[in-house]
């Protein structure tokens, strides 16, 4: 005779937390890419490519062989430790669509502002957005090839980010790297918060 599971074994059997993250962030800062690297399922992508039409509109300064650019959201989802389940949010990069923000962001639980040193300013908006919602956020610098090298200190100083704004470095092409820095912001955002959570591991 087979039987089907208890009661009680039910009741221990707890679901997982869903908890919203944004990802934000300069145009080609490495949004779509850090989403689908950590994401355990098959990212939704609102990709289009870059035509003439946004000569004058996108500066792809810096950026030059990007051929594609997200037009609404990028979504993706990867389970922590069996408890917690991230929902990805990566937000459009570009100014004519900064109206989406307020829908991306609505009910996140905090923010990855990621960074390019070749274009730090282009992150000023995205910092500039979540600090004045007073959403939790880190700043992550993604490391690109070729691009100068800057100490954590010189780019908190060059953001005129407060002390308790962490810095990171991170690779949005590493698995490791970006669930990295996704624990970082979740264990800084539950602290800013006011809630608590034991230590969460990669």
């Amino acid at each position: 005779m087979v039987s089907g599971p208890s009661r009680h074994d039910v009741r221990a059997r707890r679901l997982p937390t869903a908890v919203k993250i944004v990802i934000a962030g300069g145009f080609g800062v490495g949004k779509t890419t850090m989403v689908g690297t950590v994401s355990e399922t098959q990212p939704l992508r609102t990709e289009e490519l870059l035509t003439d039409e946004s000569i004058g509109v996108d500066d792809v300064s810096g950026v030059e062989r990007k051929k594609t650019t997200t037009v609404a959201m990028d979504f993706g989802r990867i389970t922590m430790r069996d408890e917690y389940v991230l929902y990805l949010f990566g937000t459009p990069g570009q100014e004519r669509f900064w109206f989406m923000w307020d829908e991306v962001a609505l009910g996140s639980l905090g923010a990855v502002v990621l960074a390019d040193t070749r274009r730090l300013s282009d992150c000023f908006p995205s910092v500039d957005y979540f600090e004045r919602r007073d959403t939790p956020f880190i700043v992550a610098v993604n490391c690109f090839e070729g691009a100068r090298q800057y100490d954590l200190d010189e780019i908190q100083l060059a953001l005129n980010l407060g002390p308790k704004v962490p810095v990171m470095l991170c690779d949005a092409r590493s698995m490791d790297s970006c669930k990295q820095v996704l624990i970082d912001l979740v264990l800084h955002a539950m602290k800013a918060r006011g809630l608590t959570q034991e230590p969460l591991k990669a």
